[in-house]
């Protein structure tokens, strides 16, 4: 999967009209054209698609992602830079999707008709139509430049440096909301949808009719009997909720000029820094494929009868 989505990324990319020398050296009269066609030999972009295809897995197989062609330096250390602050969102916005929807879901399906289960739709039905770059700019209009309560753009300003620890983690803080929020407020919406569905279908099973019937506390029936088995299908949610939060990534920290991994591979892609593309490409779709892995591996887990169906084969 990894070589063959790296494969559809190195074609397309080099199917993009224009050429790196010339965007790094535009029109400049000084550069000459021999310069130029130096530059594409120390980069190999004198040889042939396929060629620098195969050089490129060579490298890669030892862990080397090339130089930048903007600046020349490592690409591995650009993106080691910019990983911790895409990750930082990344896990902050995932572990809100599943503190906040799967409660909501369980609730509107225990609740089912009532006034939250309908307000609870509504809003659903909105994170469903709403893009999350829309929503990304209503936010910094609203919070940012009417209201003025949160910082729209950056990371770790310059005045931070001038703060304590706590300050600057308070700082930290007011800097993730809007991102954090436009980056979950999607996924969100439709894991608790299915958190809900499949709890109203648990919630209809023999099993739990019979727990009823032989006066166990509501309570109980719910969050020992029924949750655990309607977990199974939110599971495999799990697993395709990484690869869109990743794939948002590229346009939510642009908008909000956060520094990570997102946003490096859109300036790379703006300014056709081949490797560097690459390189945030391969490690995007690698952390896609870990959290399939691992929603797998959860599905085992929650699930005891696959690992008895493993046992028996």
């Amino acid at each position: 999967m990894l070589l063959g989505i790296s494969i559809i990324m190195f074609a397309v990319m080099h199917l993009a009209p224009g050429d790196p020398a010339s965007i790094r050296y535009g029109m400049n009269p000084e550069v000459s054209q021999s310069a130029r066609s130096e530059f594409n030999r120390m980069y190999d972009l004198d040889k042939p698609v396929p060629v620098q295809y195969v050089l490129w897995i060579k490298r890669l197989i030892k862990l080397d992602f090339g130089r930048s062609l903007i600046d020349d330096r490592p690409v591995i250390e650009k993106i080691a830079e910019r990983l911790p602050a895409t990750l930082l969102i990344q896990v902050t916005s995932i572990i809100m999707i599943f503190c906040i929807a799967i409660p909501i879901g369980v609730y509107s399906a225990v609740r089912r008709n009532s006034l939250f289960d309908r307000v609870s739709t509504i809003i659903v039905f909105i994170g469903y139509a709403t893009p999350a770059f829309w929503l990304a700019l209503l936010m910094i209009f609203f919070f940012g430049v009417k209201l003025e309560w949160l910082p729209i753009s950056g990371m770790s300003p310059w005045y931070t440096l001038y703060m304590d620890n706590a300050g600057r983690i308070t700082d930290l803080v007011r800097h993730m909301i809007l991102p954090v929020v436009a980056t979950a407020f999607g996924s969100l919406a439709a894991l608790s949808r299915y958190s809900r569905s499949s709890m109203i279908e648990t919630m209809g099973e023999n099993y739990i009719l019979t727990a009823r019937a032989k006066g166990l506390p509501r309570q109980r029936i719910v969050i020992v009997h029924a949750l655990r088995n309607a977990l199974l299908p939110i599971v495999t949610i799990m697993g395709l909720t990484l690869p869109a939060l990743i794939s948002g990534s590229f346009i939510i920290e642009t908008i909000f000029s956060w520094p990570g991994m997102g946003r490096l591979g859109y300036e790379a892609i703006m300014t056709y820094d081949y490797p560097v593309v690459m390189g945030v490409g391969v490690i995007a779709t690698f952390l896609t494929l870990f959290g399939i892995m691992i929603s797998d591996i959860l599905y085992a887990v929650v699930d005891p009868r696959i690992r008895l169906e493993k046992n028996r084969g």
